[in-house]
This record gives structure tokens, sequence and C-alpha cells, in this order.
């Protein structure tokens, strides 16, 4: 998963690729001071991707 983060120090904002077991960061990469948190986004939501879900019905209805 793709997480944001600031830091309230320096206002670096940055995204980082995590496991979801994985701890938050803790040091800014920038000011080098423990003191990042988590930013709550928008994210990037759920796609179905290839033909298959258009056969399975769970495309979106045409003509409607």
């Amino acid at each position: 998963m793709e997480y944001e983060y600031e830091c309230p120090v320096c206002s670096h904002g940055f995204s980082a690729e995590q496991s979801i077991k994985d701890e938050p960061l803790q040091e800014c990469p920038k000011c080098r001071i423990a003191a990042l948190r988590r930013v709550v986004s928008g994210g990037r939501g759920f796609l179905l991707k290839g033909s298959v879900w258009a056969k399975d019905g769970y495309s979106e209805p045409k003509g409607e």
C-alpha cells in the first residue's frame, strides 16, 4: 500500500510504499527528525481490470 506522510517540523510531504503490517515511518528523510505523521488521503481506490470482470457482470451497464 502507498501511505502519505508529512513532517510537522519542516513541512516535507512524501509517499512511501509499505506493507499494511509495517510500522509507520518515524524519521523525516529531509530534516531527520522523528516527527512524521501519516496523512489521510483519498488513495487510489479499488479498481477491477481485465475483460473477465465485464463477462461476469461487474462492468457498468451499457446504454443506461
